[in-house]
């Protein structure tokens, strides 16, 4: 397949962000009063909409779960979301598709200002056309939302263009989009969780990522 298009989720696929997440999650919960959890569910806030992931683990209400959120950005806004890296082989992946002339966007559940602060910092923003998030009111943070609004900004054509992500959600919004779909198996979601939720391919490392869609 001779891929055009090449769209990135940035949460455990781009960069490895779980320490600020977790850290913002913590604060939250501690500041709200709500019981502590294991970093195993702490885990599990990395990828999903933050609203949606609050309310199933703690059985919040719709209300409390904005309020949540906007306490855990007290947090990531103003030190979470630096405390993350670049996974090794990323930015050699942009490199290598850039070059091909593949197009490069990015679609994240992270709201868009932030996604756009992390990419400018971490110094790979150079290589992307687009980056389209959640808006900060907490509209389109379904990943299948997210991904449709990536495509209909750019003006993709969905038959040459694929998805690269590591959780079930970045799988299931790209069927629902009708394009192809990676799953990072280096990020925070496994392979049981990938093929079920209908990865087409899989990515062991960033560097089968480009071999995936170059080849």
């Amino acid at each position: 397949m001779n891929y055009k298009t090449a769209i990135f989720d940035l949460d455990g696929t781009i960069t490895d962000s779980g320490p600020g997440i977790m850290n913002a999650i913590r604060y939250a919960v501690k500041k709200r009063g709500l019981p502590d959890v294991p970093e195993e569910v702490l885990r599990s806030f990395i990828g999903p909409p933050l609203k949606e992931q609050f309310r199933s683990v703690f059985g919040l209400s719709d209300e409390e779960g904005t309020i949540m959120v906007a306490t855990y950005r007290e947090y990531y806004g103003e030190k979470g979301i630096f405390e993350n890296r670049v996974y090794d082989g990323v930015p050699e992946v942009f490199q290598k598709l850039q070059e091909a002339g593949v197009r490069i966007l990015m679609a994240t559940s992270k709201p868009e200002k932030y996604a756009k602060q992390i990419a400018e910092h971490f110094g790979f923003a150079k290589y992307f056309d687009f980056i389209g998030g959640a808006c900060m009111d907490g509209r389109r943070t379904d990943k299948h939302d997210v991904i449709e609004y990536v495509i209909d900004s750019c003006k993709v054509c969905r038959e040459n263009t694929v998805m690269i992500g590591d959780r079930r959600h970045d799988m299931i919004g790209a069927s629902k989009a009708g394009i192809r779909s990676i799953g990072a198996l280096y990020g925070y979601g496994s392979r049981d969780e990938l093929e079920k939720a209908g990865a087409d391919m899989i990515a062991v490392t960033p560097d089968d990522i480009s071999k995936l869609i170059l080849q």
